[in-house]
């Protein structure tokens, strides 16, 4: 009893020095033990070696999902899993040839489980609706052919579309499959869900190098050419588990910050970029907070995702059961690290919030000298923070991060591996989204409220997402 009598105490002297400190004595405190301590490079290079890919549904997928819940147990923290189902889905072969010759290619995730045709490849351009429009019926019946990115030469004012959005209209427009051809040169194949749902889609999609897609472009130009695909997946029911660690707040315990990565990566290489730079920053930064029992008066929830890679389920499963049971009116901000790497700025999805963000940086500009002064609002989609956003949270995080050259030509590619992870982009992403979470958690009152269901309109449609989120499905209004 004595001996717990003695740790209370301590605990609790130790707590009163440090909310005697200052918040740039506090700042240089989170450097000083994350410069010395971090783990988050040694843990994800062990993971990338030990586990491999993380992919959702996976053996790999399930081993991942304990090992960081292993990790975060060994920092203090009580874990839970949140479970949930999917359709899911796991590649097993594809032969694809144009015009008899053999092209490089893999499947997009959400492809049908056995796939055996041959059509004639029509040429969609950038794969837009514009572009759909202008050909109208004779998009039937062919294999639309286009660029994943946009094509050079495309006006500066087009709004480029997720690769499941492209696959959704050439659904919609009657073709019988859809070829996109990557973006960076270098033979690189990409992979990703072509799902805007995370069902499985009807017609089958397939990525091709940036090489090959030149040239069957070019060969289009001179004449007919014809695609023949065979293609095998596995489909089926399949689990998910998302990762929660929390920190309850000592004044506003019902009040809570959310911070989220997604754990998950696709099966072509380890996903150390996408997103093991994100995920396992999360784990060190509830390691740092812990380490140094920083104060939060609000409760900071550390959440690892699941399935983001195959349709955000994860955190889209989160969101759901928290509307169901009211704790989304807890949840005052969230952030998320999504490929997140030796980030220059802090962004926010609210203007309210970039007065303090600005105050904040200039806090850290004295640790980090070209972290940019300037936080700015934005709103985008394709990452956890969606479901967050959708209904109305404010979004708060870091941005403008900082990669290894070639780094992102490997995002979602065969090329994702830990050799383009550095570790002081994983400590810096500790450091300042350790510090951001300890002055939002500890604020009086935050300067963001939840938006309503007509600011949501608003904001989305000044954002220009009205369009990808009418393809997706969700759009409410």
């Amino acid at each position: 009893m004595k001996s717990k009598i003695i740790l209370t105490a301590c605990f609790i002297s130790s707590t009163m020095l440090l909310s005697a400190q200052t918040n740039q004595e506090i700042l240089n405190l989170i450097n000083n033990e994350v410069e010395v301590n971090s783990e988050a490079y040694s843990q994800l290079k062990k993971a990338t070696e030990t586990i491999g890919h993380r992919a959702t549904g996976t053996e790999n997928g399930r081993k991942a999902e304990e090992y960081a819940a292993n990790l975060l147990r060994s920092y203090g923290y009580d874990v839970s899993f949140q479970e949930f189902s999917f359709n899911g889905w796991n590649r097993k072969s594809l032969n694809l040839k144009i015009n008899n010759q053999p092209i490089k290619a893999v499947a997009l995730a959400h492809s049908p489980a056995n796939v055996k045709l041959s059509g004639e490849l029509i040429d969609l351009g950038n794969g837009l609706e514009d572009d759909y429009k202008q050909l109208g019926d004779k998009v039937k019946g062919k294999v639309v052919f286009a660029a994943l990115g946009l094509l050079e030469g495309t006006s500066k004012e087009i709004e480029n579309l997720h690769r499941s959005e492209k696959t959704a209209l050439a659904e919609k427009y009657g073709a019988k499959g859809i070829i996109l051809f990557n973006r960076p040169a270098g033979g690189i194949l990409l992979t990703g869900t072509a799902s805007v749902t995370g069902d499985i889609i009807k017609i089958p999609a397939i990525n091709i190098s940036l090489e090959d897609g030149l040239k069957i472009k070019e060969q289009l130009t001179k004449g007919k050419e014809v695609a023949k695909i065979e293609m095998k997946n596995d489909v089926g029911q399949m689990k998910g588990r998302n990762i929660i660690a929390r920190k309850i707040g000592s004044k506003f315990p019902k009040e809570k910050i959310v911070l989220g990565g997604h754990l998950d990566s696709w099966d072509l290489a380890t996903g150390a970029i996408d997103n093991g730079v994100g995920s396992f920053s999360v784990i060190d930064i509830a390691r740092t907070y812990k380490k140094l029992n920083l104060q939060n008066d609000r409760t900071l929830e550390f959440v690892l995702f699941m399935g983001e890679e195959v349709g955000l389920l994860g955190s889209k499963h989160y969101v759901e059961q928290a509307i169901k049971d009211g704790s989304i009116n807890q949840i005052k901000a969230m952030s998320n690290m999504d490929m997140t790497t030796n980030p220059k700025s802090y962004y926010s999805t609210m203007d309210a919030n970039l007065n303090v963000l600005n105050e904040y940086a200039k806090d850290v500009q004295k640790l980090i000298p070209d972290f940019k002064l300037n936080a700015f609002s934005s709103v985008d989609l394709h990452s956890d923070h969606q479901p967050f956003m959708l209904q109305g949270v404010p979004i708060i995080g870091l941005s403008d991060s900082q990669f290894t050259k070639g780094a992102l030509n490997c995002y979602h590619a065969n090329c994702d591996t830990f050799d383009y992870v550095e570790e002081i982009g994983l400590k810096n992403n500790v450091i300042l989204e350790t510090y951001l979470l300890y002055r939002l958690s500890n604020l009086n009152d935050l300067p963001a409220k939840r938006w309503t269901e007509e600011e949501i309109k608003t904001n989305l449609i000044k954002g220009n997402l009205e369009t990808p989120l009418r393809i997706s499905g969700d759009w409410r209004w």
